[in-house]
């Protein structure tokens, strides 16, 4: 069963305060006087002052007990005798009933940042990732009661769903596939919200509440790193080439238009085919071309 909070309001400091050094005072006092007045008068009957007097300074002790202090941002979690009696959110000087086990638990928040995991992608590459979780207690009933320790469950829980999460995109778009497809490294706000949700419903019966998941690290593993960069540097070549390729085509068919419009020249289809190839030889060529000059007719 999860445990509701119940939030509590208790007793101003101050006025305790007074109240319990005044009965330290008195009982001191009482202490006082039962011994002077003893060793005064020779008469023992004084000496039942010293009852009422050890009363008040015990009473005195016990209720400095009962006070504690809350800042901004923190609670206090109320147990008496092992049951639950409700929670202190608003910051101050309080008392409250000295036989109350007043368990502290910090409303502030607080990153989890995650060591590296190497899990499996959607494809099954083995990769390295690591998550930033922002998170605080939302209900300190839950955070105290429902779980063992929240701060460690916040740990567990966080890595369990990052691997899940992992597990269900694939790292990067491959070769021939639909750039649209969502991806851990293109989707990062769309698998920074999953993440997020991810860790919210798991973390809902500790009483925490996700303000934030990210993925601070993603890289393939070293034992592929070196193909799977080999690979995004072929596909990057060709596509390279393949951008070259289609401006030297649109380039020469220009360069065909333009010399049959002026009547520059007239040629059979061996020349155009040959002017061609050399055209695109000079535009798709990685060095520097060199021209030869044919200082003879067109078809020697």
């Amino acid at each position: 069963m999860a445990t509701q909070e119940k939030i509590m309001k208790v007793a101003s400091g101050w006025p305790a305060l007074f109240r319990n050094i005044g009965l330290l005072v008195l009982g001191i006092a009482l202490l006082i006087t039962a011994g002077v007045q003893t060793e005064n008068t020779n008469n023992e009957a004084w000496l039942w002052l010293l009852l009422p007097g050890f009363l008040s300074i015990g009473l005195g002790v016990l209720f400095l007990a009962g006070h504690f202090t809350l800042q901004p941002n923190e609670a206090r979690v109320l147990i008496l005798f092992g049951e639950y009696r409700g929670t202190v959110v608003e910051s101050g000087f309080w008392w409250t009933n000295p036989f109350y086990t007043k368990r502290r638990v910090s409303l502030r928040t607080r990153n989890f940042d995650g060591e590296q995991l190497k899990v499996n992608d959607q494809r099954g590459n083995p990769i390295e990732i690591s998550s930033v979780v922002v998170w605080r207690v939302a209900d300190t009933a839950k955070a105290v009661f429902d779980v063992d320790d929240y701060e460690h469950f916040v740990r567990v829980q966080s890595e369990s769903a990052l691997r899940h999460v992992a597990n269900d995109y694939p790292y990067d778009h491959g070769e021939d596939e639909d750039k649209d497809q969502l991806t851990l490294r293109s989707g990062v706000d769309e698998i920074s919200t999953a993440l997020q949700s991810q860790i919210q419903e798991r973390l809902d019966k500790a009483g925490v509440e996700v303000e934030e998941a990210r993925l601070n690290h993603l890289a393939y593993a070293p034992e592929i790193a070196g193909a799977m960069l080999r690979r995004q540097q072929a596909e990057a070549i060709i596509a390279a080439r393949k951008k070259i390729v289609h401006g030297a085509v649109s380039m020469v068919d220009m360069a065909l238009e333009d010399l049959e419009k002026g009547d520059v020249v007239k040629l059979d289809e061996e020349r155009k085919a040959s002017m061609v190839s050399n055209l695109l030889v000079v535009l798709c060529g990685e060095t520097e071309a060199h021209p030869v000059i044919n200082t003879g007719t067109l078809y020697n």
